[in-house]
């Protein structure tokens, strides 16, 4: 059976690298691996190098990435996607195509693998992100999904809700604690060296990503954020750049900005990897922003988060998560918060809902369950209405 993992992005692949993993570790399974995005931009890195670093074979790399953050530069970057999937997958021919999550990159592949009749396995499916173009193209890439292995019940009930047959969806957690279990994180030490800093009393992690349904303007938006750190004299902070939506590069240029005129105060990455990003998320005072991952991974470190503004709104969260609107006096308090002993003595216990990991091994003792049967013609599960008449 030829299962083809396709990723976009360095954090996707550093998610699906114990999937990955699992799956060259089970004879009967041929891993194929699709390449796109960003990973062939020279602009974020050329991160499909890291891929080959790892001692992978990369099958297939389809570019497809334009030079612009637009809406208009967006849509014919999918479009560029499309073509090149089309040959991708009829030299592949997978069996199997597995997609995480919400990308753009990732709707247009499924879109494709739907007209190829490949089956697609789906991961992360059922959650919401009302603030975010995401929240459509991940509802969508489930409705063309055969297989679907969601992060919590509640996100695999709302799967079924959506007409997907009950025994197609699995509650497996969230992929992403995979690597936190087994990842051997830096020491605090080796992770300054690793960065090249110094840090100081209080350290944080800052993620910004577009809010892409927002009226707001983005600028605006990350300003108000800039400023409450501006005017942190005791803090430290790590940048980690946005992702390739709309508005991203605008983004990434104010924090290369705030970066140069604040040496010794912060530090700028296009990306981390997952090692030092969860080593940097285990150390921090607190995760800032609006990332999926102060959601997701944070509540197994029972590191605080400031979740900002509505990306992420209608996400299950964790206690550690403190939701702020975008509002400097908003995220100020919610900086005394983070930094209360009474407030971080009350997080030791909580417990993640996004599970304890090993989701890649759980994901793979049910592939060998259902042993290749995935059904060509998907039919809609109906939820009978105890109030219809």
């Amino acid at each position: 059976m030829k299962i083809c993992i396709a990723t976009g992005t360095r954090a996707e692949y550093g998610l699906l690298k114990p999937l990955i993993d699992q799956i060259m570790l089970t004879a009967k399974y041929e891993l194929q691996l699709l390449v796109t995005g960003a990973h062939l931009s020279p602009e974020f890195g050329l991160t499909y190098r890291l891929i080959e670093e790892d001692g992978l074979k990369i099958n297939a790399k389809v570019e497809m990435l334009l030079s612009s953050d637009t809406s208009e530069g967006i849509v014919k970057s999918m479009g560029l996607g499309m073509i090149g999937f089309a040959d991708a997958l009829k030299n592949l021919q997978p069996d199997l195509i597995f997609i995480l999550g919400d990308r753009y990159e990732m709707l247009a592949l499924a879109s494709a693998a739907v007209i190829f009749k490949i089956p697609i396995a789906h991961l992360h499916g059922g959650e919401i992100t009302e603030g975010a173009y995401d929240d459509a193209i991940r509802h969508s890439i489930t409705k063309m999904s055969t297989l679907h292995f969601t992060s919590t019940e509640e996100y695999r009930q709302r799967v079924i809700q959506m007409g997907e047959q009950p025994e197609m969806v699995f509650n497996v957690g969230a992929i992403g604690l995979d690597n936190i279990i087994n990842l051997p994180l830096l020491t605090k030490e080796a992770l300054a060296e690793s960065l090249n800093v110094s840090f100081k009393k209080y350290n944080y992690l800052v993620t910004f990503h577009p809010e892409t349904l927002s009226e707001q303007s983005v600028v605006l938006q990350f300003e108000i954020l800039l400023d409450v750190i501006n005017k942190d004299k005791d803090g430290f902070f790590i940048f980690t750049h946005a992702n390739a939506d709309t508005d991203g590069r605008v983004i990434n240029k104010m924090i290369d900005a705030f970066v140069a005129q604040n040496p010794g105060k912060a530090v700028a990455f296009t990306t981390m990897g997952q090692l030092r990003y969860l080593s940097a998320m285990k150390y921090a005072t607190g995760v800032i922003g609006n990332s999926s991952s102060g959601i997701i991974e944070s509540a197994s470190f029972k590191v605080p988060t400031v979740n900002i503004g509505d990306r992420q709104k209608g996400r299950i969260y964790g206690e550690n998560v403190i939701n702020v609107g975008v509002n400097k006096e908003e995220i100020e308090r919610a900086f005394v918060k983070i930094k209360d002993e009474q407030y971080l003595l009350g997080l030791r216990e909580i417990r993640n809902p996004y599970g304890i990991g090993n989701t890649s091994k759980e994901i793979m003792t049910i592939l060998q369950k259902i042993d290749g049967f995935l059904p060509r013609n998907k039919t809609f599960y109906n939820i009978e209405n105890e109030h219809a008449s």
